[in-house]
C-alpha cells in the first residue's frame, strides 16, 4: 500500500507533468532565440517583405526564393505589429512552442520520449532558434496528427492543415502530398471508414475538402516554380540529376541517416557511405516491421520517405533543416499508428515466429531510443553553443555601427547575399556592387553578378568621383587583400567571432588619395 502511494505521489509531481516540459522548453527557448544572432537566410525573407513595393512585387520576389508564400505573408502581418525583425523571432518561437505543446499533450509517447524529443536537435535548435519557414512543418504535421480522428466526420480541418503545410516549404509540400495520398488510400480501401464518414459528414464536405487541397497545391507549385532567369539551386532547367549515380544514391540515403542520427557520411569515402546506408536500412526495416500491423500508416511511412528521398536524389541533397523532415515523418507515423487497431492483413502473408516478433520489438525499441538520445545530445550541444558563440557576427557588427554613429554613413557592402543581416538589424539599404545600386535583399537572377574585390574598389572610385562622396564606409565579408592607386583605405574594425565563417565582417574607410 505504501509503495502504491509513493508511485501515485511521484506521478503527480510537477516535473512529471507535460506542462512542466512545455514551460521549461518555452522559457529556455525564449532566452535562446533572443540571444541568437540571425544570419542571411533568416533576414533575407524579412527584407523581401520590408522592401517589396507592393503585393504583386512581393509575390514576384518570392518566386526567386524557392519557397511558398506562407512565411512571407506571416512576416508581412507581423511587421504591421512591430517593424523590427525581433518580432519574427518571437513569432517563430511561438510556432515551435505550439508544436511542442501539441506533442506533449496529445502524442502517444511516454514521458521520457517526450522529454528527449522536446530538447532534441531539430526541436530545440534547428526549428527553434533559426527563424525559417521550416518550423511550420512541425506545427502543421503535429496539428494534423492531433485532429486526425476528425476525418470520421469531416475532412475540412485536415484539408486546411494540408494546405497550410503545402504552402510552408517545398518539403512541407512533399509531406503534405504524402499525407494526402495516405488519406486517399484509406478512403478507397477501408469501406468501413468510408461508410461511417458518409453517414456522419455534411453533404458538401468531401467536395469542399478536395477543392481546398487542389487550390492550395496548385498555388504552392506555381510559387515554387522559379522564373526563367533564376539560378538559385540550378533554376528551372538545371540542377536535376537524371542519370544513375550509385555514389549520389548512397549520399541521398545518407540524408536519411542524417535525419535520424545527425551525422552526414563523408561522400568521398565509400566505406562511410556504405556503413551509414546499411545502418539506416536496418532502422527503416525495423520501423516498417513495427508498423506492419497498421497498413495505412506503413504506407505513409514508406511513401513519405520515398517522396522526399526521390527529391533528395533528383534535385537537392539539402541541409539539416531539409532532411529533418525524414525525422518528422518518423514521429508522425508513430503518432498516427496509435489511432488504428492492429490488422493482420500484411503479417499473415509473411508468417513469422514469436522469436522474430520479439527480435523486431526489442531492436526497434533500441533503435528508436538511440535516435531520441542522439537528438537530445545534439540539441543540448547546439543550443548551448549558440548561447556562447554567435551564429553570425551580424548583430555585433550592427551594434558597433550604431554605437559609433556609423549606421547613417554611405555604405558599400559586399557580398550582397551575406549583408542581409546587417541591412535587417540596421533597417536600411546599402550600395551593392553586385547590383550596382542600392539594395537590401538578394535575388539570384541575371540582374545580379558576383564581383571580385578589384571591381568593388573600381566602383567605389567611380562613386567618389561622380556622386561627390568625401568618404565611403566599406563593409566586406572577407578581408580586403588588394589596394587601389587612387584610393586611401583605412581598416576600422574586424568582427570574426561567429559560427558561420561567411558572415564575418570587415570595416574600412575609403576616400580618394
Amino acid at each position: 500500500m505504501l509503495n502504491k502511494k509513493n508511485i501515485n505521489l511521484t506521478s503527480i509531481l510537477p516535473f512529471r507533468s507535460p506542462w512542466f516540459l512545455i514551460i521549461i522548453f518555452s522559457t529556455l527557448g525564449l532566452i535562446g532565440i533572443l540571444n541568437h544572432s540571425m544570419w542571411r537566410d533568416e533576414l533575407n525573407p524579412w527584407l523581401i517583405v520590408r522592401d517589396s513595393k507592393s503585393l504583386a512585387d512581393l509575390i514576384a520576389n518570392i518566386h526567386y526564393e524557392g519557397h511558398p508564400v506562407l512565411w512571407y505573408f506571416s512576416l508581412a502581418f507581423m511587421r504591421k505589429i512591430v517593424d523590427h525583425p525581433i518580432i519574427m523571432q518571437i513569432f517563430h518561437w511561438a510556432i515551435t512552442v505550439a508544436s511542442v505543446t501539441l506533442f506533449c499533450l496529445y502524442s502517444p509517447f511516454n514521458y521520457q520520449q517526450k522529454l528527449l524529443f522536446c530538447f532534441g536537435y531539430f526541436t530545440f535548435y534547428e526549428y527553434l532558434l533559426i527563424s525559417r519557414n521550416y518550423a511550420f512543418s512541425m506545427l502543421f504535421i503535429f496539428a494534423f496528427c492531433t485532429i486526425f480522428p476528425s476525418r470520421k466526420i469531416t475532412y475540412i480541418y485536415l484539408a486546411i492543415l494540408l494546405s497550410l503545410l503545402a504552402n510552408s516549404s517545398a518539403y512541407g509540400l512533399l509531406v503534405s502530398f504524402s499525407l494526402l495520398l495516405t488519406l486517399l488510400v484509406e478512403f478507397c480501401f477501408d469501406s468501413e471508414h468510408r461508410n461511417r464518414y458518409f453517414s456522419q459528414s455534411q453533404k458538401y464536405d468531401l467536395f469542399l475538402s478536395i477543392l481546398i487541397i487542389i487550390f492550395s497545391f496548385v498555388f504552392s507549385i506555381y510559387i515554387l516554380t522559379p522564373p526563367a532567369d533564376s539560378y538559385l539551386y540550378g533554376g528551372l532547367n538545371n540542377g536535376w540529376v537524371i542519370q544513375l549515380d550509385f555514389r549520389h544514391f548512397l549520399r541521398s540515403i545518407g540524408r536519411i541517416f542524417g535525419g535520424y542520427l545527425l551525422i552526414i557520411p563523408q561522400h568521398k569515402r565509400w566505406l562511410d557511405l556504405i556503413i551509414c546506408a546499411t545502418i539506416v536500412l536496418f532502422i527503416t526495416i525495423l520501423i516498417s516491421l513495427k508498423l506492419s500491423k497498421k497498413p495505412v500508416i506503413l504506407f505513409f511511412y514508406i511513401i513519405g520517405n520515398g517522396v522526399i528521398f526521390a527529391f533528395t536524389y533528383l534535385r537537392f541533397l539539402g541541409m539539416p533543416r531539409h532532411f529533418g523532415h525524414f525525422y518528422l515523418i518518423l514521429i508522425a507515423a508513430l503518432w498516427l499508428q496509435s489511432y488504428y487497431q492492429e490488422s493482420l492483413a500484411i503479417v499473415n502473408k509473411f508468417p513469422v515466429g514469436s522469436h522474430s516478433i520479439a527480435f523486431v520489438r526489442n531492436w526497434y525499441n533500441i533503435a528508436f531510443m538511440l535516435i531520441l538520445y542522439v537528438h537530445f545530445l545534439g540539441g543540448i550541444y547546439s543550443f548551448s553553443r549558440d548561447l556562447v558563440v554567435p551564429f553570425s557576427a551580424s548583430r555585433e557588427t550592427a551594434q558597433y555601427l550604431q554605437k559609433a554613429g556609423l549606421d547613417n554613413e554611405f555604405i558599400v557592402a559586399s557580398r550582397d547575399a551575406n549583408m542581409a543581416p546587417l541591412s535587417g538589424y540596421l533597417n536600411r539599404q546599402f550600395y551593392y556592387p553586385e547590383l550596382k545600386k542600392m539594395g537590401s535583399f538578394t535575388l539570384f537572377n541575371k540582374s545580379r553578378q558576383d564581383v571580385e574585390q578589384v571591381e568593388i574598389l573600381s566602383q567605389i572610385n567611380s562613386l567618389l568621383k561622380q556622386d561627390g562622396q568625401k568618404k565611403i564606409l566599406l563593409i566586406l565579408n572577407k578581408k580586403l587583400n588588394i589596394s587601389h592607386n587612387n584610393l586611401k583605405i583605412v581598416p576600422i574594425k574586424d568582427f570574426e567571432r561567429d559560427w558561420v565563417d561567411s558572415e564575418r565582417y570587415y570595416l574600412y574607410w575609403v576616400n580618394e588619395v
